[in-house]
């Protein structure tokens, strides 16, 4: 049988740097310095969640209607 976790091996570790967090303010990560670079991540498309292919962002403005389309004359 294991033996059980002692109070240090408890605690959770940042998801981005693996330390241990001190708050929980910023939890799952140890500071603001590891959120905002996970979120930096996200942000640029380093990150992405598995799944079909969305549609094309310029496929998407051309469909969109234009100043012209909504002027009514």
């Amino acid at each position: 049988m294991s033996k059980p976790a002692t109070p240090d091996q408890k605690k959770p570790l940042c998801a981005r740097c693996r330390k241990q967090t001190v708050a929980a303010e910023y939890r799952p990560f140890c500071s603001k310095r590891c959120a905002d670079a996970d979120l930096g991540h996200w942000l640029t498309g380093s990150y992405v969640i598995a799944g079909r292919p969305s549609e094309d962002v310029e496929d998407a403005a051309s469909a969109a209607p234009t100043e012209d389309d909504t002027e009514s004359h």
